[in-house]
């Protein structure tokens, strides 16, 4: 079996099957590094694709004649061009999804600076009765998140929405990655579910 650097010498060389088995190897190191990350609004698809193009970054740039081993080397750009596109989606401030999830052009979910998780309202110009309504609409989805999440979640919503990372809000709240994971699945369903009886 060909081990890393032969792999790539004979992909660069123009081995597809070489690169195949190269990313095929690599392919599970990228799924679990899609996996700690969440957007909400994004499928876990989305995150893996950017896991994956990290991963053929690594194959393109990395030096066949240094001293790092390969696999060190995929684990930092996988790393790097995930939480690059999280930071990307999170400077996209105009836009209902990345950070934020859309509610169907009603408004966004994110968090204020007192961790409150609050409603944005959408870049539509409104009538001034119009205004009204949508104010109102956007109070009664707030209070209807806010009866539907626990306390916990609150938190973590709140934490997320400002950009940090799993293992930060973990720590902030003193619990393991996993119970962060599974708040923001919780989360995202119930947002999802609300969403759709809007």
């Amino acid at each position: 079996m060909l081990d890393d650097r032969q792999l790539i010498e004979k992909a660069r060389h123009g081995d597809e099957l070489a690169l195949d088995t190269l990313i095929s190897r690599y392919k599970i190191l990228a799924s679990k590094i899609a996996r700690s990350y969440f957007l909400v609004g994004a499928e876990y698809e989305d995150v893996l694709q950017e896991a994956m193009i990290g991963l053929y970054k690594a194959y393109t740039s990395y030096d066949l004649k240094g001293k790092t081993a390969f696999s060190t080397f995929a684990h930092m750009c996988i790393t790097r061009s995930v939480q690059s596109a999280v930071k990307s989606a999170n400077r996209k401030k105009n836009m209902m999804l990345n950070q934020r999830l859309s509610l169907s052009n009603q408004g966004a979910v994110e968090a204020n600076d007192d961790d409150e998780v609050t409603l944005v309202l959408a870049s539509k110009d409104f009538s001034p009765d119009e205004k009204l309504i949508h104010s109102e609409n956007l109070q009664d989805i707030k209070r209807k998140i806010i009866k539907a999440l626990s306390v916990f979640e609150q938190k973590v919503l709140s934490l997320y929405l400002k950009g940090y990372s799993y293992s930060d809000i973990a720590t902030k709240l003193d619990v393991s990655n996993k119970s962060i994971d599974n708040a923001l699945t919780r989360i995202r369903k119930k947002l999802e579910f609300l969403i759709k009886k809007v």
